[in-house]
């Protein structure tokens, strides 16, 4: 017997983040091993449940990657814990499509038998929030199992909400948490600040455990978390190959902090060793790298300091330059290109290998899933297909003509996307590996073939 637990919400802003937390801090305090999961393509939550686990947070995405593949990554990061919590996304039918569940937490639910809480905003509600649960019960049959009444006023309000929800829903409402004025998670144009740039963020974890143990009874989240194990599954996503071994110099610093684990784990599975540095801490690209890979982040919001760490930057340049291969994802993407203007119309150098500048927007420029088929050039075997997501302020405006990287479907159709550059794929989708091992295995092989040059990098 193992036990997990779906925090799902009834939309955004509902609490799910603040409710998981306070779990999470709960949890701790009885001195289980918790493996925290966010579902959908989400790199800041997970960086805060990371802080207050001391486990890796890891991304479930049912759109992204299959049933088999979800499973085999929820089995073996939670094989060794006491109890899984997996936060959910958006509301809980919210996915890819409205008329499926695909990508949506609910679905994420369904593929690993887990149990649901179900989080409401209890503001401005009374018995109708017993309304809310009923139609949300209406769409997964049996799945949910409890409520968290989130934001309510006083312990006389969380009564008469639970009363109304046993009675017409037949679901124990476990708990709830007040409003906290007091208690504020940062934000700007992408979600929450992530936990990299919050530092010690003890005194807020400390909180919302207090509120949670006040106020949530853990022993029947416990209860209801206790499930049957998941049947075996056959995957081939971590298995180790044997092969030359190669060096992949990873980008990691509070500018270029959005990797997928899996991603990660998956080069490792392939022959490589990960070498990461730090750009903004003006750091070099490792001597010994083969690869080199930059993902996405917030270089918009360091602009002044990647400007001023021009070794680093000419450093990038060379090894781009050599023919290493490179892939740049979304903050990387940007990175790479001459220069980027902030909203605040101040012009940052960047690292002047892709022609043409990148432009912050005060409005959103893209948000979606995206299915890319490659087109030939760089390291990418032609016509291979791979999933990921965009979500960025920012456009790009080249100064000569690119080459594009992706044949890229999304929402509204499709078009040529991303671009090669001597060696280097790039563009703002982040891509999910699992989705498709064979493009990491492009990724290696082309590492393994690089020969390295007398360049000074």
């Amino acid at each position: 017997m193992t036990k997990r637990i779906v925090i799902a919400g009834t939309g955004s802003g509902s609490g799910k983040t603040t409710v998981t937390l306070a779990l999470l801090g709960a949890l701790m305090r009885r001195n289980l091993s918790v493996q925290p999961f966010k579902c959908g393509p989400d790199y800041i939550d997970p960086t805060y449940h990371t802080a207050i686990c001391g486990r890796l947070s890891r991304s479930l995405d049912s759109w992204m990657g299959d049933a088999d593949t979800m499973t085999a990554i929820f089995k073996r990061a939670s094989f060794d814990a006491d109890i899984s919590v997996i936060e959910g996304v958006m509301g809980m039918f919210d996915g890819k499509n409205p008329l499926l569940d695909d990508g949506s937490t609910a679905d994420i639910s369904r593929i690993l038998d887990a149990p649901v809480l179900l989080v409401i905003d209890a503001s401005g509600t009374a018995r109708s929030a017993a309304a809310i649960v009923k139609g949300f019960q209406s769409m997964a049959p049996g799945r949910i199992k409890g409520v968290i009444a989130n934001k309510t006023g006083s312990a006389s309000h969380f009564k008469i909400i639970e009363q109304a929800v046993m009675q017409e829903c037949g679901i124990p409402v476990i708990g709830h948490l007040n409003k906290m004025p007091g208690v504020t998670m940062p934000e700007r144009h992408l979600g929450l600040v992530p936990a990299v740039e919050r530092g010690d963020l003890n005194d807020l974890f400390d909180t919302l455990a207090d509120a949670a143990e006040k106020t949530i009874d853990i022993e029947q989240l416990l209860a209801i978390a206790q499930t049957t194990d998941l049947p075996p599954v056959q995957s081939a996503l971590f298995e180790s190959e044997h092969g030359q071994p190669v060096t992949i110099a990873v980008a990691k610093d509070s500018a270029f902090h959005f990797y997928y684990e899996e991603n990660i784990e998956i080069l490792r599975s392939l022959g490589a060793n990960i070498h990461y540095f730090s750009p903004l801490a003006g750091e070099l690209i490792p001597d010994d790298a083969d690869a080199l890979y930059i993902g996405g982040g917030f270089p918009e919001e360091f602009a002044p300091l990647l400007a001023a760490q021009c070794e680093a930057r000419k450093s990038i340049k060379r090894a781009v330059e050599s023919g290493m291969p490179t892939l740049a994802e979304c903050g990387g993407f940007m990175f790479l290109t001459d220069e980027l203007m902030t909203v605040d119309n101040h012009v940052y150098p960047m690292c002047g290998i892709i022609p043409g500048r990148t432009i912050m927007k005060t409005t959103r420029a893209a948000l979606g899933y995206r299915e890319m088929t490659a087109l030939t050039g760089a390291w990418l075997p032609d016509g291979l297909t791979v999933k990921g997501h965009e979500f960025h302020y920012s456009v790009f405006e080249p100064s000569s003509t690119v080459v594009p990287a992706y044949q890229s479907a999304g929402r509204f159709g499709a078009k040529p996307d991303g671009c090669i550059r001597y060696n280097a794929v790039t563009g703002y989708a982040h891509i999910y590996f699992p989705s498709n091992k064979d493009f990491a295995a492009a990724f290696v092989s082309a590492a393994r073939a690089f020969t390295r040059k007398e360049v000074t990098i």
